[in-house]
């Protein structure tokens, strides 16, 4: 690659859970696609090791987590320590969309999330936050 080429981004945007609401998922897996990312959705109802296993595979440097099941305090750790386990979390921006109480947010944030993205959020602020913290490779 050239020093005038970028990099695209590769993303994944993960389902985990029972989670059955997924519009949130599609909505910003293809703003990011519009955006001129590599996107590559998970599909619904995956385990945490599932979608660690998709990401490490496709060598994704965002990983989108969608969740609005209530469930993220117990699967986004488990996300975050398969992604350590891999040896990919330093080198992977994570994400968090969905309905995440103000309460849960800093435990989340410790846990290793990079950012949270709730309702209202623009579709422009998310890519901006991509474009400028996702891990130069």
């Amino acid at each position: 690659m050239s020093s005038n080429e970028q990099r695209t981004i590769r993303c994944l945007v993960g389902k985990v859970g029972l989670d059955g609401h997924d519009r949130g998922a599609h909505v910003i897996a293809r703003a990011f696609r519009d955006a001129g990312f590599e996107v590559i959705y998970s599909g619904l109802h995956n385990s945490p090791e599932e979608v660690v296993q998709a990401a490490v595979q496709e060598d994704v440097d965002v990983f989108g987590i969608s969740i609005l099941s209530g469930a993220h305090d117990t699967l986004v750790p488990k996300i975050i320590d398969g992604l350590k386990e891999y040896d990919a979390f330093e080198d992977t921006l994570v994400l968090v969309g969905g309905i995440i109480p103000d309460g849960d947010r800093e435990e989340l944030y410790a846990a290793g999330v990079d950012e949270i993205f709730g309702p209202g959020v623009s579709m422009q602020e998310t890519i901006d936050y991509v474009r400028n913290n996702a891990p130069q490779r």
